[in-house]
């Protein structure tokens, strides 16, 4: 009997065991696996986001390193903050430029898939709004106005309130229409936001007005603005002085440094695929140049072409609106460093003591120029020449001298720019 009953709770314990034990095992593992995904959330969180942003796994371990040596509360802040992520990247350049692998193949191609996203992330719609109405212009706006049958003016954004406020358009700067004759005219204007995008709509004249003692035109507001340009990239104001090269072979190295002097150049405004350049005389569209100039330490070399120019006649000078089609990727991304402004803080220090230098003396040279204005009136024979930084076609290391009133129709004549001078 006692057999009996040993066998029958021996019995019973190994179905207890068959059915309920692997429910337990399974309960155990679940729970398990269930703490470690709530444990580790952030760590898992960050590394798809990193996935689905294009990175790589090396890349995201080194980018989830750094998130925790910089303490983030947030880690995938790396990936949506441009603030966060313009810290990281200032970090990993300091790392670089200490451990000596700054320069290293490896660390510019990471960098550069880090400055690729941060542009896809600077221009995503997701974190810029663009302008919807009328009502948001900013004052002080510069604007495009055409008029059909009567051509191309220029103004500015007075006041927006009720109205949309302007100046009175200019024509060649000159008043070619009265105010009053605006009124009840239909008008299509064009305008560039910073950092955003061109717009253009189309408004009438409501009235004229004084505004301030001015002579104004009072638009009505629209909702329906176009967006017709979206930059591919992020650019940014410059002061950089460089050498222009004019490119007269199909066979010219485009990355090479070139050991002649050029063409002096300013370099207005930057971005890694392109500037605005200001030159002395007239340029030239789609004409194939080179650029040299230093940013910082970095020697930088860019190629492409001019594919706009804005001549001013008074001043003898031209606005090149240059496309770079080819540069070398470290040197791009020493451009981008700048753009974004992730330079480490050591190099800001000095670039900035160098723009406050260069503008202490820009000051300077306006103060002497002002003061010998008369005199340089009276002087009709300025020597304009400067043989180090200049450069003609037909021998770009041979410096030229050429006279302000010199103009050709002969594309050759025209590129043969003088200096850029006092401006």
């Amino acid at each position: 009997m006692k057999f009996h009953i040993i066998y029958v709770i021996i019995d019973k314990t190994r179905w207890f065991v068959n059915t309920f034990l692997p429910i337990l095992l399974s309960l155990v593992v679940l729970i398990s696996i269930f703490r470690l995904v709530y444990h580790f959330k952030d760590d898992i969180k960050f590394f798809t986001t990193g996935f689905d942003s294009g990175f790589k796994l090396s890349e995201i371990l080194m980018l989830w390193k750094l998130a925790k040596t910089s303490q983030l509360s947030e880690p995938c802040a790396l990936y949506w903050s441009l603030p966060t992520l313009e810290k990281g990247i200032s970090t990993i350049i300091t790392n670089a430029k200490d451990n000596g692998m700054e320069h290293s193949k490896k660390t510019q191609d990471f960098l550069a898939r880090l400055y690729s996203y941060r542009t896809k992330l600077e221009l995503s719609p997701k974190n810029k709004k663009g302008l919807s109405s009328t009502k948001y212009i900013d004052v002080g706006q510069k604007i495009r106005v055409i008029l059909k049958g009567r051509g191309v003016f220029s103004s500015e954004v007075i006041n927006n309130s009720k109205d949309l406020i302007i100046s009175l358009p200019l024509q060649n700067n000159q008043i070619t229409i009265s105010g009053v004759d605006w009124v009840g005219m239909m008008m299509s204007v064009y305008l560039w936001r910073k950092d955003d995008a061109a717009y253009v709509f189309d408004t009438y004249v409501r009235e004229n007005s004084m505004f301030n003692g001015k002579s104004v035109l009072c638009l009505s507001h629209t909702d329906n603005l176009l967006r017709t340009q979206k930059r591919r990239s992020v650019r940014c104001e410059c002061h950089i002085y460089a050498q222009m090269y004019i490119i007269k072979s199909e066979t010219a190295d485009l990355k090479s440094m070139e050991t002649q002097p050029g063409l002096k150049c300013l370099l207005e405004d930057i971005s890694e695929d392109g500037a605005l350049i200001r030159i002395g005389g007239k340029g030239v569209s789609n004409l194939q140049i080179k650029l040299q100039f230093t940013i910082g330490e970095s020697f930088i070399v860019m190629s492409g072409f001019v594919r706009g120019v804005e001549f001013d006649q008074e001043k003898n000078q031209s606005k090149l609106h240059f496309e770079c089609t080819c540069i070398d990727t470290p040197m791009k991304n020493a451009i981008l460093s700048y753009v974004y402004n992730v330079i480490p803080e050591e190099e800001k220090e000095i670039i900035e003591a160098m723009d406050l230098a260069e503008k202490d003396e820009k000051d300077k040279e306006e103060t002497e120029k002002s003061s010998t204005t008369s005199e340089t009136l009276q002087n009709n024979e300025t020597d304009i020449s400067e043989p180090q930084t200049n450069v003609t076609v037909e021998n770009q290391v041979q410096s030229a001298t050429v006279t302000e009133n010199t103009e050709s129709n002969d594309v050759k004549n025209v590129l043969d720019l003088p200096p850029l001078e006092d401006f």
